[in-house]
């Protein structure tokens, strides 16, 4: 328990005092030390002015973190286990996966028009192709064996689906949610940058503008924050949970 608790708080401790150390060093506006960046934060808190924005933000990813895998997973798996299917569409994937990012939002806004449905959009779509090629590599990699364990024993759809094939899929789920959670929240502060007047992308460009360094990197710590907490408090008890047939 003690071990846990070392390596989940020793690497932000190192990281504060690299900080502080360089900022002593560099001496410079440009790279406020922790104590200002702090301050900010907690001023913004308290003032009301951070938590709506993070609120905002947050519900877009996590709307967009829902569509994308299970739209992804539902894809993935039909291409894993269909290979015509697979080898049609395997172009596309490839086509997707090396669009940039800000192209697929800039042309979601042009057609769309700079609302909400297309700031969702383009966040679903820069994040599908790379759920659906996890998906699939994992539907590629199902042990056969089991299925025809489940045929033996006259399992119905469902139970193949949940004894079966879902644990299997599982570290591939968890990899795409991880991956997807980092990936997201840079693509919705891009999204809410260019075409959102709310949000923690919007207020970022704000002090982008006036060149307020430490209220960047203020900001940037809460969401940060907030994304290591789904992370240590809903991801990881569940890859736990789930591996237990595994041992």
């Amino acid at each position: 328990m003690q071990n846990r608790w070392f390596y989940t708080l020793a690497p932000p401790a190192l990281l504060i005092f690299s900080w502080q150390l360089l900022a002593l060093v560099i001496n410079s506006a440009l790279l406020p030390a922790p104590f200002e960046v702090f301050s900010v934060l907690w001023q913004a808190i308290t003032t009301g002015e951070l938590l709506p924005n993070l609120g905002i933000t947050l519900a877009r990813l996590l709307v967009s973190f829902f569509i994308a895998m299970t739209i992804g997973t539902a894809i993935g798996i039909i291409l894993g286990l269909r290979k015509p299917l697979d080898r049609f569409f395997d172009s596309w994937l490839i086509i997707f996966l090396n669009i940039p990012a800000l192209v697929t939002i800039i042309l979601c806004y042009v057609w769309f028009g700079l609302t909400e449905a297309a700031a969702i959009l383009a966040i679903v779509i820069n994040k599908l192709p790379n759920v659906v090629v996890t998906l699939r590599e994992g539907t590629r990699a199902l042990n056969k064996d089991y299925f025809e364990m489940a045929e033996s024993y006259n399992f119905s759809r469902a139970k193949i689906i949940k004894h079966v094939i879902l644990p299997q899929l599982h570290p591939f789920l968890i990899a795409a949610a991880r991956s997807g959670l980092a990936l997201i929240w840079k693509i919705v502060l891009v999204v809410e940058l260019l075409g959102r007047s709310d949000g923690m992308g919007y207020q970022l460009h704000l002090f982008f503008q006036l060149f307020d360094v430490a209220s960047i990197m203020a900001y940037t710590i809460a969401f940060v924050t907030v994304i290591q907490m789904i992370e240590l408090i809903i991801l990881k008890p569940l890859d736990r949970r789930a591996q237990r047939w595994r041992r």
